[in-house]
Order: C-alpha cells, then sequence, then structure tokens
C-alpha cells in the first residue's frame, strides 16, 4: 500500500480498500449507496468486474477521491487505503491478517498509509490556486474558510450560483443561521421549511419550501425548490396506484406506505416495481424502483439476517434491539425504508401492532419517572407539565 503522500503518476489502474471501524474488517470498494454507505466486496468473494477502478495519476485519482469522500454519509466509520487493482485481494486478505494478531499501537501505525482527505484536497487546492479557479473568482475569505474546512461535502460554496438564489431573498448567512447551508452542502433537502418570497410579487408574501442542490444537465449547481403542497388527495391515483386505506394510514403515520406496489411510468409505460413514502413537510410523494432499494448488512453494530432484511426491502416495518449509538450506549428502534430519503428511518417510542405504528410516550423524561395520567396526556398529543421541566409536548 502506497501513502497518498508518495503517490507517483502513472497509468495503470487503482482500486480502493475500505476498513470499517465499526467491526474491523476490510473489503475491496464497489460503489456507495444512494444513502451514503459504502458497498464492498469481502477478498473471499473474489470478482474482478466487481471492484471499483480509477485512475492512478495524481490529478485524476485526487479528483475522484475528493467527490468520493463527499458522497459518504459517515466518512469517519471508514478508512481506505489505494492499492493497485490486480493485488486487490491479496491486499485485502493480508490487511484483514494484520488487523486480526495486531495490538492498538500496531493498528494505529496503518494511519500512516490511509489515503489522506486533508492531504488530496491540500493538493487539490495548491492546484487551483495556481490556476484560474477560485482565486479567480469574486469569493469572500468567509466563503473560503467554509470551503476549508469542510472539504468532504458534496458541493462546495464557491460552485454554487449564489445570484440565482438571491432571487428567492436568501443568501449563504442566511441559510447558515437556519442550519439549512451544511445540509445543502451535503447533498441533502434541508431538514426544516425554509421561507421564500413568492412570485406573485406581492410584498410580505412568502412560501415555506424544502430546498435541495442538484446538477443540472450542464453540470451546474442548482438549487431545486420542494414548496409545501397542499393535503395529499389519496382518492387520486399515484403513478396508476389506487390507495387502499391501510396505504392512506401508512403513509400519514409514518411517511412510507410499507409494502411494494406496482407503478406506472408515465413517460415509457414501463410497469415497475417500487416503494413510496411520504415528504411530510411538503406533503409531496415520492417512489423509488425496487432495484435502487439498498439494506445496509450491519446497522449500528447489529448484523441484520437475510430475513430481517428482507422485510425491510419490502417496505416493512423491522424492531430492532441493542443497536450501538454513536456514543457508544445501546438503543431500541423500529428501521424501515423511506423511499424519499432512500435509506432507513429510525422510529424510537414507537411500537407496532395490527393497526401499524402506536405512540409510545416515554416512561421518563429528564431524570423524572412519569406518572400514568402525565403519560396518556402526552400519548393523547397534550401538553404535560411537571415542576421541575416546565411542561413538554410530546410528538
Amino acid at each position: 500500500m502506497n501513502n497518498t503522500g508518495n503517490q507517483t503518476a502513472g497509468s495503470e489502474i487503482s482500486t480502493l480498500l475500505v476498513l470499517r471501524h465499526q467491526n474491523n474488517t476490510v473489503g475491496v470498494v464497489q460503489s456507495i449507496s444512494a444513502g451514503g454507505e459504502v458497498i464492498d466486496v469481502r477478498p473471499e468473494n473474489k470478482d474482478s468486474d466487481a471492484v471499483m477502478r480509477i485512475n492512478a495519476s495524481e490529478h485524476s485519482f485526487a479528483e475522484f477521491y475528493a467527490d468520493f469522500y463527499r458522497r459518504l454519509k459517515d466518512p469517519e466509520d471508514y478508512s481506505f487505503f489505494k492499492v493497485r487493482e490486480f493485488e486487490a485481494y491479496e491486499a485485502a486478505v493480508g490487511l484483514q491478517s494484520y488487523l486480526s494478531d495486531s495490538s492498538a499501537a500496531e493498528k494505529e501505525h496503518l494511519r500512516q498509509y490511509e489515503v489522506s482527505i486533508d492531504a488530496v484536497e491540500s493538493f487539490r487546492n495548491n492546484k487551483i490556486f495556481q490556476s484560474d479557479g477560485i482565486a479567480g473568482k469574486n469569493t469572500t475569505d468567509k466563503k473560503l474558510s467554509f470551503v476549508k474546512h469542510n472539504a468532504n461535502y458534496r458541493f462546495q460554496v464557491e460552485d454554487v450560483n449564489w445570484d440565482s438564489i438571491s432571487e428567492l431573498s436568501l443568501d449563504m448567512d442566511i441559510l447558515e443561521e437556519l442550519d439549512a447551508l451544511e445540509p445543502l452542502l451535503r447533498g441533502f433537502k434541508t431538514p426544516m421549511l425554509v421561507p421564500l418570497r413568492n412570485d406573485d410579487g406581492e410584498e410580505g408574501n412568502c412560501v415555506d419550501a424544502r430546498l435541495q442542490l442538484r446538477l443540472d444537465e450542464n453540470g451546474e449547481v442548482v438549487l431545486h425548490v420542494h414548496r409545501v403542497q397542499k393535503r395529499v388527495d389519496f382518492r387520486k391515483k399515484f403513478m396508476g396506484h389506487k390507495f387502499s386505506k391501510e396505504d392512506r394510514m401508512n403513509l400519514m403515520n409514518s411517511g412510507n406506505m410499507g409494502r411494494v406496489v406496482d407503478l406506472l411510468n408515465p413517460v415509457t409505460g414501463e410497469i415497475v416495481q417500487s416503494l413510496v413514502s411520504l415528504d411530510q413537510l411538503t406533503n409531496e410523494l415520492f417512489s423509488l424502483r425496487m432495484e435502487f432499494v439498498r439494506i445496509p448488512k450491519m446497522i449500528c453494530g447489529v448484523d441484520l439476517s437475510a430475513e430481517q432484511r428482507e422485510v425491510l426491502c419490502s417496505g416493512k416495518p423491522l424492531f430492532v434491539e441493542n443497536m450501538v449509538s454513536r456514543h457508544n450506549r445501546l438503543f431500541n428502534a423500529t428501521l424501515q425504508f423511506n423511499a424519499e430519503k432512500q435509506w432507513l428511518d429510525f422510529f424510537f417510542n414507537r411500537k407496532l401492532n395490527e393497526d401499524g405504528f402506536e405512540w409510545c410516550a416515554p416512561a421518563t423524561f429528564r431524570g423524572v419517572t412519569l406518572r400514568t395520567w402525565q403519560m396518556e396526556k402526552l400519548k393523547a398529543g397534550e401538553t404535560c407539565w411537571n415542576t421541575s421541566w416546565n411542561g413538554y409536548h410530546y410528538s
């Protein structure tokens, strides 16, 4: 394995090994899922056509890796090593063997061989500043500082057409104050509704919407606006699908319909098996073809069986116990695949019954054990008061 700082230009094809910190397993990188998770091939499953192939030259690799890293949902969960494609599986077996027999200090020694995103970005920034790239743009120091400290984002501040966004009475400062800038640069929708000036020109007339940065046909970074719509009319068909009473209840309660259905592609006329979810902030319906549904083999430290993954892939909810949080705490939750997010939803304080999800009020809150009447009020959606925390509304 070669250190990123010592790469030499060349025409040979390389690939990446991935080390998952959660379980110390090594694989050969195949791709990244829509949810930002690494899809890899285990060393024992040799298939050279399945691995990621990368031009090994310095400039090409730096551009590739910077984009690859920004697409990861949790890049800190992995370490990556650049190897030549023809020796990838042999290197993966060797690295796995090394990890199995190494002390903590010896494992720490591996860091000098990792592909460092800081080294890659430093290489790219030096190259850019030597040209007419960022240095040739009218970019504020604040923006440059933000870019340098957030190199793992999918989009960079200087790539965004801020002039176009200003027409919506928005700018970088406003989005940052709303805590909306970071999810936008990561490629996600804003987790909150953002007020926008209405197109009718009337002063003070605003509409609410979720925002998302996307690449248009010309490769430009543009802002896509998901405006709040009226309540969904479930009497109308959605891509040829007629909603049942259970479908409507599931979408309203959890945001996910909970089953695979046949949808009609309005352009091609093709019948496509898909999952359907509802954006509960904007009341938009979204579908995802089954071929794009990806269920991880492990979630929060828990190995999912083939049966459990099949349940999630079918859109149904699955209760999973003893998952491990980022703070190394055990927790339980009901998981369900969300077609709009293209990833799993985590539902806490809910349980399953014959009618679907049922809310469960917590037994304790802020260290105070709740009484039965308090739990009943919370379950009913009412405000519950306690002198130690001045009231709480559970939803």
